[in-house]
């Protein structure tokens, strides 16, 4: 329940309210909680490191940690290789040298920021910052462009 005190003054422009809202104890909390979280992002995006020369950097989709629609928890290994085997992701960030070879690259880049992409399962290097996990690859490691990363699956 939130508990309102506000000033209305009608002025030949219009009506304006000012007021002042104060919280309960628990929205406090939440908001506290809430603004800890943003901080704590904020850090976390400071950290991702920035892609130079023609590397890519790209997000992997975050893993579940159920199976399927049902309450079965996946162990810590069947997770991690989850991960490991990720063969598709979002390209969040490229170096300045990516797709600058025109005789590598005739036509032009092969993706750009925020394209989902498909690459080998164990290109790049792997590392995580927080809990989201990222890899570093070559500009010429990517091998397809894709809509739907949801509608992969590995065979």
């Amino acid at each position: 329940m939130m508990i309102e005190t506000a000033t209305v003054t009608v002025t030949p422009s219009g009506v304006q309210a000012e007021g002042e809202t104060s919280l309960t104890a628990m929205e406090k909390k939440r908001k506290a909680k809430i603004e800890k979280q943003e901080q704590e992002e904020v850090v976390l995006e400071k950290q991702i490191p920035k892609p130079v020369g023609y590397k890519i950097l790209v997000v992997l989709p975050t893993v579940e940690e159920t199976f399927g629609e049902g309450d079965i928890a996946k162990s810590t290994q069947t997770m991690r290789d989850e991960y490991i085997l990720s063969m598709v992701g979002a390209v969040i960030d490229m170096g300045e040298q990516a797709y600058i070879d025109e005789a590598k690259f005739p036509t032009g880049p092969w993706c750009k920021i925020g394209d989902y992409v498909v690459f080998s399962a164990h290109t790049g290097t792997r590392f995580r910052v927080g809990q989201q996990e990222y890899r570093m690859m070559n500009d010429d490691s990517i091998e397809a462009i894709v809509d739907d990363p949801g509608a992969l699956s590995r065979a």
